[in-house]
């Protein structure tokens, strides 16, 4: 599918980049990386996953799979393991398995996925297909995917669960809907894990999703910790401010990444990103310290003040 040629030259480049970003990545491995418990095991995951939502959905062009090969390997090796895909992302989980088959150590993962479609029997097939296009003989996760089927859905969930071909099953919303369904569901089906929008400024779920999810005992996965890119118009030629910078939050991804992580309701973040410079950013957020409540209050209200 590829060139072993261009594979080689793309991991020297990559090399590069990392040995000069590696002071950054020291310094974050000399403090403490941020790991969360999943409530029904008190299995520890780290706070910053990987979401691959458009990012991965790339088809077969080889310079891309070589590109996403690197972004996976970055991420792995700065301490990151929750991956999240679906099969409604196109390509994105072939991509994955390729990406695993091509790096070496037979890299540890937390891996998510997601069934997405009406029927019932269509969701079995679809399993399946995750399975093989992952290279995978067991799942960490298997989620409903907007909520879609869902009773169906988690029947099948639940008996792959119990057959121990997955460890959790949960299920997913993004852009803030159907909160009221996804509130019943939390409330009446055994599920392990919830997966919905929450940052800086859409910030709905500190009403009732995250208490109910810490009250359940629900682990939460959270989408679109940028707003799809949106968060970064606002802060475009403007620094973090000095304060930030004192709490070791020295970017901006960094800004809305540890402002989600640090609600305590939260598992795990999954950004996307396509570039092997936004991916280090975003895993220097698994280090350090997490803003305290004061910290994230003055967050949020000094990120008004650019809006």
């Amino acid at each position: 599918m590829f060139n072993r040629r261009k594979f080689l030259l793309l991991s020297l480049f990559t090399l590069v980049n990392q040995i000069l970003s590696f002071s950054s990545f020291a310094s974050a491995d000399s403090r403490k990386k941020i790991t969360k418990f999943i409530p029904n095991t008190a299995e520890a995951v780290p706070a910053i996953g990987m979401g691959t939502w458009l990012t991965f959905d790339i088809g077969h062009h080889s310079d891309e799979v070589l590109s996403r090969i690197q972004i996976l390997k970055t991420f792995l090796e700065a301490g990151g393991s929750v991956i999240d895909s679906s099969p409604m992302y196109g390509s994105a989980e072939k991509i994955i398995g390729i990406c695993l088959q091509n790096i070496q150590g037979n890299p540890k993962i937390f891996s998510a996925s997601k069934v997405w479609t009406p029927l019932q029997e269509h969701g079995k097939q679809q399993i399946e297909n995750s399975f093989r296009l992952w290279g995978l003989d067991r799942f960490s996760l298997l989620q409903v995917h907007n909520l879609v089927n869902y009773k169906e859905h988690l029947q099948t969930l639940t008996k792959l669960k119990s057959e121990k071909k997955i460890k959790y099953i949960g299920v997913t919303t993004s852009h803030g809907n159907k909160h009221s369904l996804l509130i019943d569901i939390m409330n009446n089906e055994p599920i392990d894990f919830v997966q919905f929008t929450y940052n800086i400024t859409h910030d709905e779920a500190e009403h009732i999703l995250l208490p109910l999810a810490n009250r359940k005992k629900i682990a939460v996965i959270i989408n679109r910790p940028f707003d799809g890119g949106n968060l970064f118009r606002h802060t475009k030629n403007k620094t973090v401010p000095d304060w930030a910078k004192q709490a070791n939050i020295n970017t901006w991804s960094e800004f809305f990444l540890k402002f989600i992580i640090s609600h305590p309701a939260v598992t795990c973040v999954i950004p996307a990103t396509s570039k092997i410079k936004h991916m280090q950013e975003n895993m220097q957020s698994l280090y350090g310290t997490l803003p305290s409540q004061s910290l994230r209050l003055r967050m949020k209200e000094y990120f008004k003040t650019l809006l």
